[in-house]
């Protein structure tokens, strides 16, 4: 099949790469700057205007998209009669304008948290200093999730200060403010596919690892690590009171791609935090593990709204981003610039284990000698993850984690407690409330 493949910032760079491993002629295009090198070597035609390709993918082809912002333009490509999966412009909406996603989820009966948005940051601080209570700093758009905030203090002045800080010094990127009531429990996510008819494939359930550092220290980052498992029966309940109801909606939009509520549970129900309407990563690398079906046999039916029946494994599976600095400050940092790293491998894989390393920000080249040679290929620090699935959470993190010990980069990081609140307390919680 001919795919192409339209991205941001090279996030679906790996679902790019499972494509062509299918044998699917692949062209991408990448929007932003400074990943021309991303991907080199493995097998992707890099193409400088996507609009040049449209009569070479064709209606029988398929157009993937990747990230948020790009809705309204396939919501028109759809009415051209091409084959389009990723998201759509009231998907874009969901994710983007948190009012909107608010306002959405509550009238169709999910629960809500209680929602504040400010066009003034001092209008936020005399909100807090009225209240005296919780609130989480959050914002519109694609900002950097290194400037949300978790408030601790219980009357809010730990929160006034990161306030008055962003006021001082990053008031372009925080001109608008949203707080969100803290709630307290535990948080997880449930995805699934929507082909703008009906829900396709099995229910995700996720667990996000967002803090840099161990035992969740530190700020917020797009993501360190995930655990996830699948669920293949509708009746999962977590699903039942979330995205289900969001079914009809969905429809309304023509949305045809896959959608992510992330939540907190605790002994009242699940509290809706936010909405991704779009493939997630690092989670997409451990749906390539747990997927048996093709994906572009799964993701060309999603586009033409058919249903597809997935075979895909059980257990748990856990994903683990491997970093480098200036991650995950690239866009702050200009000083630290990892391009040419090489990556090295202390022992030869076996073809299982490649197949738990995915690739990120990277290039590769063949060696004199046979084999490719792998090298950081960008300065966003994004170099690559490592799953591992098992019958348990803890037979995956083993394998995960001895995959890692294989691997070397100057100055890499990551955390090595993905998954470890879930076996100590999370899954007691949610066993107790219902949840599994």
């Amino acid at each position: 099949m001919r795919i192409l493949f339209i991205s941001k910032e090279c996030a679906g760079i790996s679902l790019a790469y499972k494509l062509v491993e299918e044998a699917n002629e692949v062209k991408l295009y990448v929007q932003q700057k400074g990943f021309e090198k991303v991907g080199k070597g493995f097998g992707i035609r890099k193409v400088g205007d996507w609009r040049n390709e449209l009569s070479w993918v064709g209606e029988k082809g398929l157009i993937v998209f990747d990230y948020t912002g790009f809705g309204k333009l396939q919501d028109d490509l759809r009415k051209q009669g091409y084959s389009i999966v990723g998201s759509s412009e009231d998907g874009d909406r969901l994710e983007l304008e948190r009012d909107y996603s608010h306002t959405i989820l509550k009238s169709y009966g999910l629960k809500s948290i209680p929602l504040r948005h400010f066009t003034a940051g001092g209008d936020a601080i005399k909100f807090i200093e009225k209240t005296k209570s919780e609130w989480v700093i959050k914002h519109n758009g694609c900002v950097d999730k290194t400037v949300t905030y978790v408030g601790k203090m219980p009357d809010g002045c730990d929160v006034v200060d990161v306030l008055k800080n962003d006021h001082k010094y990053n008031r372009k990127e925080c001109k608008t403010v949203v707080l969100q009531k803290k709630i307290n429990g535990v948080e997880i996510a449930v995805a699934r596919f929507f082909n703008g008819r009906e829900w396709v494939g099995p229910v995700e359930m996720a667990v996000e690892h967002k803090k840099l550092f161990p035992g969740d220290l530190g700020p917020k980052t797009d993501e360190m690590g995930t655990l996830m498992w699948y669920d293949g029966a509708s009746s999962n309940r977590l699903f039942q009171e979330t995205l289900s109801k969001l079914g009809p909606f969905l429809m309304k939009v023509d949305f045809r791609g896959k959608v992510d509520i992330n939540c907190i549970v605790n002994e009242e129900g699940a509290f809706p935090l936010e909405v991704t309407a779009r493939f997630g990563y690092p989670a997409m690398d451990l749906q390539n593990v747990f997927f048996l079906s093709p994906w572009s046999q799964f993701l060309k039916a999603v586009a033409d709204r058919k249903h597809f029946d997935v075979k895909f494994s059980e257990g748990y599976g856990i994903v683990v981003q491997i970093a480098v600095p200036p991650f995950p400050y690239a866009n702050l940092n200009k000083k630290y610039n990892p391009e040419g790293l090489k990556i090295y491998f202390q022992k030869e894989l076996t073809e299982e284990e490649w197949r738990h390393i995915h690739f990120s920000e990277v290039s590769a080249k063949l060696c004199d000698g046979g084999g490719k040679e792998y090298f950081v290929a960008a300065n966003g620090g994004y170099v690559l993850c490592v799953t591992g699935r098992g019958k348990t959470v803890q037979r995956a993190r083993e394998k995960a984690y001895s995959l890692i010990d294989k691997i070397v980069i100057p100055k890499m990081f990551y955390r090595n407690d993905i998954g470890l609140k879930f076996i100590e307390r999370d899954k007691a919680l949610l066993k107790k409330w219902g949840y599994l």
